[in-house]
């Protein structure tokens, strides 16, 4: 599959455009920048392989007859335009998180996807984190007994506020779209299969470090329909290790750094320590994205799953 990487920022250059190299039945094809050289040295870098790699305008990339798919890596703030506008060209969109800034834009990618019938999948690469797949089963397999809560903490020290998620150009949250919307996606993969639905959201958001419109540090809290709970801390204010923590009935699972790009860290449970192969999270999405196109199913994060994390980070700002 022939697969555009739209914007060149960090996350494309370190992660998304390495596993499109890697990944089995994935190719990157061609490359979009608003800067022409930007766009050039890295599909160079990256070995894009159309006879043209290289673009500046969206519209031509997408006129392209032999590309695929695309990968949205751009700011929040722009994955919807990009994302309608490459359904209508007819490829499929791998958009990455979160998928929109409203309920208005996240309905209508969904919408424009479905009306093309191209496939529209959500980048949440934690969910790939061998590890996080492997307690996955064990608590839908019972091991941890009832799920009853769980717990996420993904925090860093921004250097400043320069950053543009501190600002309400392109988005509508800081910690909580970097960081938080992956922590959020944990939540509701363990536990909506056995716990249903959250039902109630509570939450605490400070700003007043750098002052500006979004969330600097957040605490929010969920319940399940089943009663069980859950709870995440995001902040772009203070370093510390990344936790996820499981609580049932029977058992707990306590993961540390398992959270981030390179799918390693340790996990204990109430039984001692998690053995596995740390892998590539980012190779696991694309490989599921692409096997979703190729099978005609939905891929695992679909646009409906990344609809409804829109609507709770809104919930949790009080929107």
């Amino acid at each position: 599959m022939k697969f555009a990487m739209i914007a060149t920022g960090r996350i494309a250059q370190t992660a998304l455009a390495p596993a499109l190299g890697v990944s089995e039945g994935a190719e990157l094809w061609s490359v979009l920048s608003r800067d022409a050289n930007r766009a050039a040295e890295f599909a160079a870098r990256h070995g894009a392989r159309a006879p043209q790699p290289a673009y500046s305008d969206l519209e031509t990339l997408l006129a392209d007859p032999e590309l695929d798919a695309v990968v949205i890596a751009s700011p929040d703030g722009l994955h919807a335009e990009q994302t309608i506008a490459s359904a209508r060209a007819g490829k499929h969109v791998l958009v990455e998180k979160p998928m929109a800034t409203d309920r208005a834009s996240a309905r209508a990618m969904v919408e424009a996807c479905e009306a093309a019938g191209v496939t529209l999948g959500v980048a949440y690469h934690v969910r790939w984190h061998v590890g996080h797949r492997m307690l996955k089963a064990q608590a839908q397999a019972g091991r941890f007994g009832t799920l009853r809560h769980m717990r996420l903490h993904w925090s860093f020290a921004a250097p400043d506020a320069s950053n543009w998620r501190a600002s309400d150009a392109m988005t509508r949250w800081w910690g909580l779209s970097g960081v938080g919307t992956h922590c959020l996606d944990q939540l509701r993969w363990f536990l909506r299969p056995g716990c249903g639905e959250i039902v109630e959201v509570r939450s605490l958001v400070s700003n007043k470090v750098y002052g500006g419109p979004h969330d600097e540090t957040a605490v929010v809290a969920f319940e399940f329909e089943s009663g069980a709970t859950g709870e995440i801390c995001t902040s772009v204010l203070f370093a510390g290790p990344r936790r996820m923590e499981i609580y049932g009935s029977e058992g707990y699972a306590v993961t540390e750094n398992t959270l981030g790009p390179s799918g390693d860290g340790v996990i204990e449970t109430h039984e001692g320590p998690l053995a596995y192969e740390p892998g590539n999270p980012y190779v696991g999405e694309v490989e599921d994205f692409v096997n979703a196109v190729r099978d005609g199913r939905p891929p695992e994060v679909d646009g409906r799953e990344g609809e409804r994390n829109i609507d709770l980070l809104l919930e949790a700002i009080g929107d």
